[in-house]
């Protein structure tokens, strides 16, 4: 029998052990079988797509997937080939549906693998993903939160979104894919921020909001949790400064029988995501469309900076 784990470094247990260890939580032992594999998955992806650099994409996304996929393995010392499975559909939809998407858009991907946004999304509890997702820099968790945390997953609604070009938005993406790939591979047992506790806080103060705008409280609330000079841009390109023309705004809808309910909320430190069903009576008249999209900037615990995304059904 195996000595335990205490006297053992990961490089001298078999990837059999790596397995079971990783299938019970553990990511430092996922990430020691994803360094022991990854010549093998990078050669299975040179081997199909040709391309270096779309060979990298194709390994750190295989990474992300093992993840969620760990739990699906059901002979532990056939690993290896597994994770070469998860190359190869992966390089295998990229090419079936290269032509067929816009650019910039990630192809789903086939079962048994998923794809980096089905990944963050299962996991979206788990500290040491937020903690991954908190080490990247503003602009590449703004568009990451977007991509695999919200539904404005289309590359050029996150453009939209953020006042950048479609091109600008796909190097964000392939630079945080490639730190949280890394980050995996690199994590060890350690402490870190309860960032679960983090968004169920920023949930209640997304509801909070909700609620305040349907019983006419609105402005108190945004005084409170809001700079003055917070800046809002909003979805038809205009931007505003201070809490008065938004609040003027929720208070109208709201008399003509417009309701907003919460249906997500991603929060990092200092940018969070809320999501929200709107719905609107007929008498209300044109001008909410369905889901709404609040892109928060925290600035010393209060919201500086506001992105409102309105989508169409």
């Amino acid at each position: 029998m195996r000595t335990s784990r205490a006297v053992l470094t990961f490089d001298e247990l078999v990837d059999g052990e790596l397995v079971v260890l990783a299938q019970s939580g553990d990511a430092a032992a996922l990430g020691s079988l994803l360094a022991r594999h990854r010549g093998g998955m990078l050669a299975v992806a040179l081997s199909v797509l040709r391309d270096p650099g779309e060979s990298e994409d194709a390994v750190q996304d295989a990474s992300l997937t093992a993840l969620a996929r760990i739990g699906d393995v059901r002979d532990p010392v056939a690993v290896g080939p597994w994770l070469k499975m998860i190359v190869r559909n992966l390089c295998l939809k990229r090419l079936a549906t290269t032509k067929a998407i816009p650019v910039g858009d990630l192809p789903p991907v086939a079962d048994p693998a998923a794809d980096p946004q089905e990944v963050l999304e299962q996991h979206a509890q788990r500290d040491w993903v937020w903690h991954a997702v908190g080490l990247l820099s503003p602009p590449l968790r703004t568009v990451t939160l977007l991509r695999y945390f919200s539904s404005v997953t289309r590359y050029d609604e996150i453009a939209a979104a953020c006042g950048i070009p479609v091109g600008t938005v796909r190097r964000r993406l392939h630079e945080a894919r490639g730190i949280l790939s890394r980050t995996l591979l690199t994590m060890r047992h350690s402490a870190h921020d309860d960032m679960g506790a983090l968004t169920a806080a920023r949930r209640r103060d997304a509801e909070e909001a909700v609620a305040a705008g349907h019983h006419g409280t609105f402005g108190a609330l945004l005084r409170e949790r809001w700079w003055p000079d917070v800046d809002i841009a909003w979805a038809n390109g205009r931007r505003t400064r201070g809490i008065e023309h938004l609040v003027r705004v929720v208070d109208d809808r709201t008399s003509a029988g417009t309701r907003q309910r919460v249906t997500g909320v991603a929060a990092s430190a200092d940018v969070v995501v809320w999501e929200t069903d709107v719905f609107s009576p007929p008498e209300a008249g044109p001008g909410c469309a369905p889901y709404m999209c609040w892109l928060l900037s925290y600035d010393a615990g209060r919201v500086r900076r506001v992105r409102l995304i309105h989508r169409a059904a």
